[in-house]
């Protein structure tokens, strides 16, 4: 929802694609690891695609098994944080009422909401972080009375040069306060 009072700026969290790309290919790797560990320990094929004459369970089979359990398990992890939405939610900066609303999801527990507000005269300033490199990082910070900064882009994925400083601009714009580096 956005009018000339009210921003709001949908955060994506867990539900990216690049997860469910990786939560799929771990999945199947890890049953293709742990099918090919029985069918060593069986000496029957329980893939078409392998041999498992050629595999001894000792050690190779009994391995393949151990890590075919690691990666289903961690690609049940992840359609949990993806099925949960971690790290999901939206800002919302609304004029009306004065406030700041930061919301994100969480792991399931008693601290699952994660919602804080701020009144609208807390917020000094707007501040960008541009890192490039092998692990570029690109974040929006909401800089808070007491020295404090809050975190506004996603995680994991980061914006484009010319998102983040459009989405900068726009809110220090809107909230007419200062745009800092």
């Amino acid at each position: 929802m956005e009018n000339s009072l009210i921003r709001r700026y949908i955060v994506i969290g867990s539900r990216r694609m690049s997860n469910y790309w990786w939560a799929s290919v771990i999945l199947l790797g890890g049953f293709g690891f742990f099918l090919t560990g029985l069918s060593s320990y069986w000496k029957t094929n329980l893939l078409p695609i392998i041999n498992a004459n050629d595999i001894l369970f000792f050690p190779q089979g009994l391995v393949m098994c151990f890590y075919g359990i690691l990666g289903i398990l961690f690609s049940i992890y992840l359609w949990l944080t993806i099925f949960w939405s971690v790290g999901g939610g939206f800002n919302e900066f609304n004029k009306t009422n004065q406030k700041v609303r930061i919301f994100r999801w969480g792991f399931p527990g008693k601290n699952r909401r994660i919602d804080i507000s701020y009144p609208l005269n807390e917020i000094e300033s707007i501040r960008v972080e541009l890192k490039e490199g092998i692990n570029p990082k690109r974040t929006i910070y909401m800089c808070i009375k007491g020295k404090r900064e809050i975190p506004l882009t996603r995680v994991g994925q980061p914006m484009t040069l010319e998102e983040i400083e459009t989405q900068a601009t726009e809110l220090a714009k809107f909230l007419n306060i200062n745009l800092i580096n």
